[in-house]
């Protein structure tokens, strides 16, 4: 039970009170969700593409399959639109809000899932591919934004992540229905060789049953005791640690620490006046690297408002054009600056 009354009742509960709540109050579930439409797709995908395997899911803090677990936690905000608000309002974000997003993290956690069904990763092919699953998982990376060698699913170049990532990315895009990876990564030797190895490797397994299943459900809702509040807070002191000063000299070299003009306007309002068009005008280059684009191109805004930045010329700031060459050049900082990005 909750501080503040049943876990009926928490949805009509104002902000201050749905905080005290426990999440294992909450009583909510995958079925009846949008979880349950987005889950059966990915197992749709799996089964025609002749798979036997068949991963579980359950609500937890997170999104994360275990260690030679076959099963996918997904985080308990996506179960409900009130929960969702709440996650916005409190981070900003809803990782896996849209149908899309949510998807691209569904296919490349069932890449792991799988991976762990198999044992894909004792195989010297895997490994010469990817590199070995025992390197060292880091706290963060750096990425190279102009890299060749890795596909792109996720946000912040993820596959350059580790050796596992690199696998559950490459696996994500080639399960993704008509993603034209052999159209689209062909220019790319060493990623394309990836995808092409995944392609074997899933023909090989079609109709076979998995070596290993799993029941495990880590850290499931009904066994987190943590209040909403106190989930946020321990969720923002870890947000809180990662590059507070990201694009900052970027940002500084574009925009105005001092509000020269009375009609200057805050640097945060003209990159999200821009940011519609940006994305549009970007679906040619960015490819796989859209969503990307949209996360850098919200964070540069967040970043401007902590700041408190002016633009010095909205009719010139406010354009795609100028957004965009501002996206470049944040990348390009990422990663001459050694920037690393926290996991």
């Amino acid at each position: 039970m909750s501080k503040t009354g049943t876990n009926r009742d928490w949805p009509e509960l104002a902000e201050e009170q749905l905080l005290e709540v426990r999440l294992c109050d909450l009583g909510i579930s995958i079925e009846g969700s949008v979880l349950e439409e987005r889950i059966a797709r990915v197992r749709y995908e799996l089964a025609r593409r002749g798979l036997l395997f068949r991963p579980y899911f359950w609500l937890s803090d997170d999104w994360f399959t275990p260690e030679d677990v076959t099963g996918v936690a997904i985080p308990f905000y996506l179960a409900h639109p009130r929960l969702v608000r709440l996650e916005r309002k409190q981070m900003g974000e809803v990782e896996g809000g849209k149908r899309d997003w949510c998807l691209r993290i569904l296919r490349h956690e069932v890449g792991h899932a799988l991976d762990h069904a198999f044992g894909l990763h004792r195989r010297r092919r895997w490994q010469r591919l990817f590199g070995p699953t025992s390197r060292h998982y880091p706290s963060g990376y750096r990425p190279d934004p102009h890299s060749r060698r890795h596909v792109m699913n996720l946000e912040y170049w993820y596959a350059q992540a580790h050796p596992d990532e690199d696998f559950a990315e490459s696996f994500a895009v080639w399960l993704q229905p008509r993603s034209q990876w052999r159209k689209r990564y062909a220019p790319w030797p060493q990623a394309f060789a990836k995808l092409e190895y995944v392609d074997r490797l899933m023909t090989e397994l079609v109709g076979k049953k998995p070596s290993h299943t799993s029941r495990e459900r880590l850290d499931s809702l009904p066994r987190l005791h943590k209040t909403l509040g106190e989930h946020y807070d321990q969720k923002l002191r870890v947000q809180g640690g990662e590059f507070p000063d990201y694009y900052d000299g970027v940002l500084k070299r574009a925009f105005s620490t001092v509000k020269r003009r009375p009609r200057m306007v805050p640097a945060w309002y003209a990159l999200r006046r821009a940011r519609p068009f940006v994305l549009s005008k970007a679906s040619g280059w960015a490819g796989d690297q859209r969503h990307s684009l949209d996360l850098m191109l919200r964070d540069m805004a967040g970043r401007c408002q902590e700041l408190d930045l002016y633009a010095t010329d909205m009719r010139r700031q406010s354009r795609p054009q100028f957004a965009l060459s501002l996206a470049r050049r944040a990348m390009d900082s990422l990663h001459r600056n050694h920037r690393w990005v926290q996991m």
